[in-house]
């Protein structure tokens, strides 16, 4: 089954905002130890960088807010509207923390305006998924929707494997100390650029059939998310998907969003070679979440996301160990360890979306998504806490704990949801 015009229109613009968003949130993280000193100067390495970490956490933790400014003026005026000041909001912000002064110029304002940055970037980022997520989902057919999903959700992946191609590109443009005078600037001026793409394909998309029709008829929610959290009637469902969401993130950003330290700061891999690493892990991950959105499709939501979840316990700790230690199939250990760690989140753009209606779908999908940041983000800090306490042999068995954490999060919440894969929204 093809999809029209107006629905790859609405499909591609909320791929690409995704991938954006993915984009321009790690860039931080590919350079972390090298701007941490920079803007945290210290004389404990490892502190500057959990410092460092914790800007990066703080645009996680704001994504909440965002959700919830968006995901209410997506429900009552419409997802097109949102995406489009989302995806200029954080365009812009990622532009501007370029043009940062450093601590040695400015002191202690130097990190001050960087956590200001992040502060606005995470709330535009939160809006982003919520109204992208349901517009895909309200405007394809119901046989395509785990496909798409999967799809959709690999936006973030996409977006973070062209980031570590223009984090390779840019060490190899601004070799050793120029990578810190200037590199890491150029490589934050480059997330304007697909934010111009991306909002020139959302300026053509359609408006969801759905909303306008609810739109039309009057039956749009004045207070969609107090009806959410405050009514008994999707309560429960909004609970269960931020349980799910705190364990996914907590897997995801325990594992591919610390890989670069990881490997830099425990693994002494020179930059060049984590940016060729980090290309292959975010290549798999983004290949894996269109496979386990169709995979969803095939067999359910559910058993995708446990299937995954469940497998991660198992190999995240033998793998966390082969990477760390050099073996000479680094690159076939970090793909498998990032296809099956990190890919279970496919199927959640059609998962949550199928569990709420449309006067109230935003609202819901999106803060429920973005909920599962507010304790699920610190998975990096908490990991980088446990590996910095260990002595080095223990510390693959430290990161593969911290994902087994997250995998058990995850569990939980998915057994006790329902299926949804045979719903029809309305």
């Amino acid at each position: 089954m093809s999809l029209t015009t107006a629905q790859k229109k609405i499909v591609v613009g909320s791929f690409l905002g995704w991938s954006l968003d993915g984009y321009d949130i790690v860039l931080m993280l590919l350079v972390i130890p090298s701007i941490s000193q920079l803007f945290f100067p210290s004389g404990n390495p490892v502190f500057s960088i959990m410092a460092t970490f914790a800007s990066y956490t703080i645009t996680l933790i704001m994504r909440p807010v965002g959700s919830v400014i968006f995901g209410i003026y997506g429900d009552r005026f419409g997802r097109k509207r949102s995406m489009v000041i989302t995806i200029l909001g954080f365009s812009v912000a990622t532009f501007t923390i370029g043009l940062l002064p450093t601590y040695a110029t400015i002191g202690i304002m130097a990190p001050v305006l960087l956590i200001m940055i992040r502060i606005v970037q995470g709330i535009f980022a939160g809006g982003e998924w919520g109204s992208g997520a349901v517009i895909t989902m309200e405007s394809v057919p119901k046989q395509k929707r785990g496909f798409l999903s999967g799809f959709l959700q690999s936006g973030f992946s996409f977006g973070f494997l062209l980031a570590a191609i223009a984090f390779d590109i840019t060490t190899v443009m601004f070799p050793g100390q120029m990578f810190e005078q200037i590199g890491w600037r150029v490589l934050f001026f480059t997330g304007i650029v697909p934010g111009f793409v991306a909002l020139f394909v959302r300026l053509s998309m359609v408006e969801s059939p759905m909303w306008a029709a609810k739109n039309k008829s009057g039956a749009l929610e004045r207070s969609p998310l107090r009806t959410v959290i405050l009514g008994k009637k999707y309560r429960k469902e909004f609970l269960l998907c931020a349980a799910i969401m705190t364990g996914l993130v907590y897997m995801y950003h325990g594992s591919i969003s610390i890989l670069p330290t990881y490997l830099q700061q425990f693994g002494q891999f020179d930059k060049e070679d984590v940016a060729k690493i980090m290309i292959c892990a975010t290549a798999s991950s983004w290949i894996g979440m269109v496979i386990t959105g169709w995979i969803s499709q095939k067999t359910g939501r559910k058993k995708a996301i446990l299937f995954f979840v469940t497998a991660s316990i198992v190999v995240s700790v033998p793998l966390a160990d082969a990477i760390l230690n050099k073996s000479s199939f680094v690159f076939t250990y970090v793909a498998i360890f990032a296809f099956v760690v990190s890919t279970a989140s496919g199927p959640i753009p059609a998962f949550f979306s199928e569990r709420f209606p449309t006067q109230v779908r935003n609202s819901a999908a999106g803060f429920s998504y973005n909920a599962g940041l507010i304790f699920g983000s610190w998975s990096p800090l908490i990991a980088l806490s446990l590996m910095s306490s260990v002595e080095k042999s223990l510390i693959p068995l430290a990161l593969g704990a911290n994902i087994i954490i997250g995998a058990i999060i995850v569990i939980i919440p998915t057994i006790l949801s329902k299926e949804t894969r045979d719903v029809e929204m309305e």
